[in-house]
């Protein structure tokens, strides 16, 4: 299974989206060819209600724990509940870019 596919799979089974994009972006980043290391995720779940955004991020931390041990180098994570998603207009910011050492401009 590809790792995109594998942060989706436990990323549905952990938060119950109603909206789940899992976006490799290790192309824009100075890595091997076909890495799959830098990610960015835009999850929509009411599992957020009451949670600030940092406690989010843990609970995302928490759930992809051993990817984000081996191979996974960075995620970049927009989360919303469903009424914050609807006062966005489906509006998602771009990822910034990498200020890695080496990182392609």
């Amino acid at each position: 299974m590809m790792m995109r596919e594998q942060i989706e799979s436990k990323l549905r089974a952990a938060f119950e989206p109603v909206i789940l994009e899992v976006a490799d972006e290790s192309y824009r980043h100075n890595v091997p060819a076909g890495s799959e290391s830098h990610f960015k995720v835009v999850l929509v779940s009411d599992r957020f209600v009451g949670e600030r955004f940092l406690n989010r991020h843990r609970m995302i931390y928490g759930t992809l724990s051993a990817e984000l041990s081996s191979t996974v180098h960075a995620l970049a994570l927009h989360t919303y509940t469903i009424k914050e998603w609807e006062g966005l207009h489906d509006t998602i910011l771009s990822s910034p870019p990498c200020r890695g050492a080496g990182s392609i401009a």
